[in-house]
């Protein structure tokens, strides 16, 4: 079932049309990798809990592997595959195979104007791998796709900056709390998955 389900996301990925801010040639470029391995008969994507470091807003949080545009980087999927290779130790140029792409996001700046445009790529491991983490990264954790996939799993959380509180989807996985951004690209495979699904949509911002 498991190779199956891997087999109909890699169809549906080559299909996608992701989605591209329109503003995106001034905007601040990162990316991510998204990595899915069968794991003991099922189906697993592969997350980070970052290390808790002052001055990072996403210090502690449950993350892709991934990082900011450098110099040197040719286009987003370097990106991709050097964060992964520096953060995790995961060279997926020779140990995985990129399976399409899903849409940019903006991750909003504290300062600057037109924000900073995640692209998200999708890989395939079928191989074991063994992992060497950085000073980044406190933790790899694998996530079943089913336990995304199950709705009962779904629960919501109080998300708070300043005077603004808002209630925020989430799911806890053991200790750990998958939300915000990372969420976001989640949703949009598994709406892959159930081919369109809206009911996880509203309340993503591109």
């Amino acid at each position: 079932m498991s190779v199956s389900l891997l087999h109909m996301i890699e169809n549906r990925l080559a299909a996608h049309r992701p989605a591209r801010p329109w503003l995106r040639p001034l905007m601040k470029r990162s990316a991510v990798a998204l990595v899915l391995q069968v794991r003991e008969g099922e189906l697993h994507i592969l997350m980070i809990k970052r290390a808790e470091r002052e001055g990072d807003p996403w210090s502690g949080h449950m993350a892709f592997p991934g990082g900011r545009m450098d110099p040197g980087d040719a286009h987003g999927y370097a990106v991709a595959l050097r964060e992964t290779r520096e953060e995790v130790g995961l060279d997926l140029a020779r140990q995985g195979r990129c399976i399409g792409r899903l849409s940019d996001l903006n991750a909003r700046p504290h300062r600057g104007t037109f924000g900073m445009a995640v692209s998200p790529f999708v890989f395939r491991v079928d191989r074991s791998v063994h992992f060497q983490l950085n000073y980044e990264v406190a933790e790899v954790v694998w996530v079943p796709l089913e336990f995304l996939l199950d709705n009962a799993n779904r629960d919501t959380m109080r998300w708070q900056r300043n005077r603004i509180t808002l209630n925020m989807p989430c799911y806890h996985f053991g200790k750990y709390r998958i939300w915000g951004l990372s969420l976001a690209m989640l949703d949009e495979l598994m709406d892959l998955i159930e081919a369109g699904s809206q009911r996880r949509r509203s309340w993503r911002r591109r």
